[in-house]
């Protein structure tokens, strides 16, 4: 099991998280006084958690007008990992608890302020997975695995952070060099998936909530996103109900995507949120 510092801080980035919210809510007049996520919109709200390479975790919850709140340690301790992923099983727009895979292969799930559980082994044969929310019909968040051959294959969340046996829903997914998801991106209440292929070419693939074939024929996004090297749906850091993603290219620059929810054109032109410094981290959740 990879390392983390022993404490518990399965709902700490959602405590951050409304914290935040509550906050631009009263900044902005709003009725703040039972803010939550789910009175928001319909996207998740998890802001972004950065992992350096000593193993510190730092969170920056979201304001609401697409920038960040200053970052706050998370935790420490978190090495060896593969993949960190928050997840929403509830659709409250709220995380409910986190995957983590270890370099090893073994998969654990944090919930709430509980101890991790062992819910998988031999997932080293992914090198891409990607936490995508209710992408198989079900309510519960599920997960996308891509081996090393290109295979893709999609694992049904129980609510418990516990999955089913993988469906292969797809292949030839080694074109891609960058996968992200965790949101409706056209407004059809279906979670979607983007993915960048080697020319840089952003691709779009549309939800379908059928879990044996769970996403549309890709469409074209846009091209020239070879000059990140990271991408990552954050979901909504705008406050806005629509799921956005951030991306950083090799100087530490951040920049946001914002969603619009049209499927045509998912996003806004991208707006710099972090000026500096973002290479310190090798992981985002």
């Amino acid at each position: 099991m990879a390392k983390n510092s022993g404490r518990r801080p399965g709902r700490a980035v959602t405590r951050l998280a409304t914290a935040a919210i509550t906050a631009a809510l009263v900044a902005t007049g709003a009725a703040a006084t039972s803010a939550s996520a789910a009175d928001i919109g319909d996207a998740p709200m998890y802001g972004l958690t950065g992992i350096t390479s000593s193993g510190t975790a730092y969170h920056y919850a979201p304001i609401g007008d697409g920038t960040l709140s200053p970052r706050v340690e998370f935790d420490t301790g978190m090495t060896g990992l593969a993949f960190v992923g928050q997840v929403d099983h509830n659709a409250d727009n709220v995380a409910d608890g986190r995957w983590q895979l270890g370099t090893s292969g073994n998969i654990w799930y944090y919930a709430d302020n509980s101890a991790a559980v062992k819910v998988g082994y031999g997932w080293d044969t992914y090198n891409t997975v990607v936490s995508v929310g209710q992408f198989g019909g079900a309510e519960a968040g599920d997960l996308l695995a891509r081996d090393g051959k290109g295979d893709l294959y999609l694992y049904l969340g129980y609510g418990d952070g516990k999955v089913t046996k993988r469906i292969k829903v797809g292949y030839g997914w080694d074109t891609y060099t960058q996968i992200a998801g965790n949101g409706d991106l056209n407004g059809d209440g279906k979670n979607d998936v983007v993915a960048r292929d080697k020319a840089g070419v952003l691709w779009l693939y549309k939800g379908t909530g059928n879990q044996n074939a769970p996403y549309a024929k890709r469409t074209k996004i846009g091209s020239g996103w070879n000059q990140y090297n990271t991408l990552f749906a954050a979901g909504d850091l705008t406050m806005d109900g629509r799921t956005d993603l951030v991306a950083r290219n090799a100087k530490g620059e951040l920049y946001l995507y914002e969603g619009t929810g049209d499927g045509a054109a998912p996003y806004k032109a991208k707006a710099l949120i972090g000026a500096s410094g973002w290479n310190s981290y090798r992981l985002f959740f």
